[in-house]
């Protein structure tokens, strides 16, 4: 029996055509654009704490606000997902890349509430550039997004998730030194718990923009 809600424009007989109904481009547009706001905050918040500035409470309350903004679009989309005849790709991967998109901001926000919660009142200058690393795959997130709406992007698509790949690659590189420098270097136990942390939740971003990345090729793969 055909089951007419079940319909889904990633499969093949509809190949490249890819519908805006249900406004799902619009819900990933702006929740990238939150990522690229998340990733830039996250940069300053770490760019403050290695300066001493006085700034980081504030990053961290408007890193919160994106989230929670953020959180909205994903339960929005989601909620779309429930109603929606028809859907731009299969209906799991539209929840996996919503979901996985929320995840980015979810644990930009544990590193700013981290921050907080372990009294972390200086960190060294080198989390900057890990820091940097995660704001330019936010961004290259958000650059992918953009393209999805067409799969005759497939290629250049393809191409920027292999740059996210790359970058994740770099992300674990400065977490491996930043490790090594802490533990060579530190000689306060406590400080070394306290940044153990943070490194390894700035570390875990990395993660979930490259799991984005893996959802991104999967759908290209499969509605190409």
């Amino acid at each position: 029996m055909f089951l007419f809600d079940e319909i889904s424009i990633g499969t093949p007989m509809f190949g490249k055509l890819m519908p805006k109904e249900g406004k799902y481009f619009d819900h990933f547009n702006h929740h990238a654009a939150l990522i690229v706001q998340g990733g830039q905050l996250l940069t300053e918040l770490i760019t403050a704490l290695a300066n001493q500035s006085g700034e980081v409470a504030r990053l961290a309350d408007e890193i919160d606000q994106v989230e929670r903004q953020a959180d909205k679009i994903t339960h929005e989309t989601l909620a779309q997902l429930h109603k929606s005849f028809i859907t731009p790709f299969d209906r799991d991967e539209i929840h996996e890349l919503i979901s996985g998109m929320d995840d980015i901001l979810d644990i930009i926000q544990d590193v700013a509430e981290s921050v907080a919660l372990y009294d972390i009142r200086q960190i060294p200058q080198e989390a900057v550039a890990m820091a940097e690393v995660t704001a330019r795959c936010c961004n290259k997130i958000a650059d992918v997004v953009k393209l999805l709406d067409s799969m005759q992007n497939g290629p250049h698509i393809l191409t920027i998730c292999h740059a996210i790949d790359d970058l994740e690659s770099d992300a674990d590189r400065l977490h491996r030194e930043l490790m090594s420098k802490l533990f060579r270097d530190e000689p306060d136990v406590r400080q070394v718990i306290k940044l153990k942390e943070i490194y390894e939740i700035l570390e875990s971003v990395s993660d979930r923009y490259k799991d984005v990345s893996g959802t991104v090729e999967a759908i290209v793969l499969e509605n190409s």
